[in-house]
C-alpha cells in the first residue's frame, strides 16, 4: 500500500484507540499494530510522536464529528424534533459500539485538560468551533445571538455529559433524556422570544 494509505490507517487506528482508551493508555506500538503499519512509519508521518498524532486526531476528527452532528440536525425539519433525533442517533451509535466509541475528542479532552497544554488547546479550539457552528444553527430559530450561543453551549455540554453517563452506566437513557431536554430548552427559548 502507498504512503497515503498507511497514513490514513494510522490516523484511523489512533482515532479509535484514543476515543476508546484515552491518551495515556494508547501506546504507539498498539497504534502501529491496529493500523497494520510498520512502527517506524508512525514517526515518518508524525515525527512529534504520540502528542502530534493525538493533536492530528483531534484537529481532524473533531471537525468531521461536528459536521456529522450538524447534518443530523439538518435531517429533520422541525428543530426540536431534530435535536431529539440527533441525540437518539448518538444513543443508537453508542450502543452499537458497545459503549466504547463516543465523542472523538471527549475522552482525550477530559484526560489532558490539566496535563498537556498542546492537546488541551486543540480540544478547546474544536469545542469552540462546535459551539460557533451550533450557534449558527440555533440562530435560524432564535434571533438573539447570545441566546443561540447559550443553546449551543447547552447542547455540547448535554451531549458530552450524556456520553459520559451513558458509557459509565452502559445505558443509552442519559443520551435520550438529554435530547428531550434540549428540545424542551429550545421550545422554551423560542416561546420566550415570541413573548418579548
Amino acid at each position: 500500500m502507498g504512503q497515503p494509505d498507511t497514513r490514513a490507517r494510522i490516523q484511523g487506528a489512533a482515532g479509535m484507540l484514543f476515543r476508546r482508551h484515552g491518551y495515556s493508555a494508547t501506546g504507539l506500538k498498539r497504534v502501529a499494530t491496529e493500523a497494520e503499519a510498520p512502527f517506524g512509519s508512525l514517526y515518518h508521518f508524525f515525527p512529534g510522536g504520540k502528542q502530534q498524532l493525538a493533536e492530528d486526531m483531534i484537529r481532524t476528527s473533531g471537525p468531521e464529528y461536528g459536521r456529522m452532528v450538524l447534518a443530523l440536525l439538518d435531517s429533520v425539519p422541525d428543530p426540536a424534533e431534530s435535536l431529539v433525533h440527533a441525540f437518539e442517533a448518538a444513543a443508537n451509535d453508542l450502543a452499537a459500539a458497545d459503549y466504547a466509541d463516543a465523542c472523538p475528542i471527549g475522552t482525550v479532552a477530559l484526560e489532558v485538560a490539566s496535563s498537556n497544554e498542546v492537546l488541551r488547546a486543540a480540544t478547546a479550539e474544536v469545542f469552540e468551533e462546535w459551539v460557533d457552528a451550533a450557534a449558527q444553527w440555533f440562530g435560524r430559530w432564535v434571533a438573539d445571538p447570545k441566546a443561540a450561543r447559550s443553546l449551543a453551549c447547552s447542547m455540547i455540554m448535554m451531549l458530552e455529559g450524556a456520553f459520559m453517563l451513558s458509557r459509565a452506566a452502559r445505558d443509552t437513557e442519559p443520551l435520550r433524556v438529554a435530547g428531550r431536554s434540549m428540545a424542551a430548552l429550545l421550545r422554551t427559548t423560542v416561546a420566550q422570544a415570541g413573548e418579548d
